[in-house]
């Protein structure tokens, strides 16, 4: 398995709607892996595929944060088919380091979503679960916690968010450069 690199805050792969995956194969079971894997060494309790500049409908989640991994669970093209109630609580982003914040969201959601064997799946999630998925589900259409901020908490942050689009052009001309030199277009991994 790989740690892939995050991307950060300024990353265009962030801002972009995912396109949704019809293809069920030993690579997409890869990628799987691979996103749990670097879920879990970044400490996060969910990984969208934009994340890892990926534009692709998948996720990768794991609310109960179990310390042998055995909790982490693989979502393809969810859909979100029901919310209500509220619940704010304080959120982070792995791709936005630094920056936490209090947001409103849904405490249950019915979401519709595939398996890595491609099988269909309808579920209630509740509370941690319910705003997981919603945070990440909110990647896979090209947004982020920070878009739910009022503009005052937005004007608190902007100096951090600033630094943050500097460093992913930084990481975007490296990969570029990668790319020319090597000609496959093959991107590091930490």
């Amino acid at each position: 398995m790989s740690v892939l690199d995050i991307r950060l805050y300024g990353d265009p792969v962030l801002r972009r709607k995912a396109d949704p995956i019809d293809e069920f194969d030993g690579d997409l079971k890869e990628l799987a892996e691979d996103m749990v894997d670097t879920m879990y060494e970044a400490d996060g309790v969910g990984l969208a595929a934009p994340q890892i500049g990926l534009s692709v409908r998948i996720l990768v989640a794991d609310a109960d944060h179990a310390e042998d991994r055995s909790t982490a669970r693989v979502f393809i093209n969810p859909e979100i088919l029901e919310a209500d109630g509220t619940w704010k609580m304080e959120e982070g982003c792995l791709s936005i380091p630094g920056i936490r914040a209090d947001v409103v969201r849904p405490e249950r959601i019915v979401v519709k979503y595939l398996d890595l064997d491609g099988n269909e799946h309808t579920e209630e999630m509740h509370e941690m679960w319910a705003r997981v998925l919603q945070h990440e589900i909110d990647h896979l259409d090209g947004k982020l916690f920070i878009d739910y901020l009022s503009q005052i908490k937005k004007t608190l942050i902007k100096r951090t968010l600033k630094e943050l689009e500097e460093e992913a052009r930084a990481y975007l001309a490296e990969l570029e450069a990668e790319e020319d030199e090597d000609g496959n277009g093959a991107a590091r991994s930490s």
